[in-house]
């Protein structure tokens, strides 16, 4: 295995491990990001969820870095059921430059989300279309009313960032 993706292995769910120093030696050497972005498909769940915690705050200070993967995190990525993954591909979704049709395909991903038994990934998802409807106009109609609906009859987490996404769509 190699060592940047060796230092993303053990101990358990409730750790990133040494997912912040893996960001740091990406930032550093971003030769390094391409291995970093294909852990999230490793067949580790530990690797996957601290390599997409990883990317995530990455591309956080550098969204360009996510461009060239933009088919895979809209394809395989997207589709690990894994709510960790699942959380920080909300997160980066609205990172990407989309084309419609890529816009499409990422709001259909991010209402499957909503969907998701983990209330984090839906929060995440909700925050993902709002980001998203400030981008692109055309979005808002429908994701004020998925957000109105979801401040209703989401979780008490959901409901609080519902009403405050519904503030910030105005």
């Amino acid at each position: 295995m190699n060592p940047l993706l060796q230092k993303l292995t053990g101990g358990d769910r409730r750790s990133i491990g040494r997912a912040d120093e893996v960001v740091a030696e990406v930032l550093a050497e971003p030769a390094l990001f391409p291995l970093l972005f294909e852990g999230m498909l490793s067949d580790d769940p530990l690797i996957r969820m601290r390599a997409a915690d990883a990317v995530e705050k990455i591309t956080a200070q550098q969204p360009g870095y996510l461009q060239p993967y933009k088919n895979q995190l809209i394809g395989p990525v997207a589709q690990v059921n894994q709510q960790e993954v699942r959380w920080h591909v909300a997160q980066m979704l609205p990172r990407l430059s989309l084309n419609n049709a890529e816009l499409a395909q990422v709001v259909e991903i991010l209402l499957a989300y909503l969907d998701d038994s983990s209330k984090i990934v839906k929060t995440f998802a909700m925050q993902a279309l709002a980001d998203l409807a400030e981008q692109e106009a055309s979005l808002r109609p429908q994701v004020i009313k998925i957000v109105a609906e979801l401040a209703q009859t989401g979780s008490p987490a959901v409901q609080s960032r519902g009403r405050k996404l519904l503030r910030q769509l105005g």
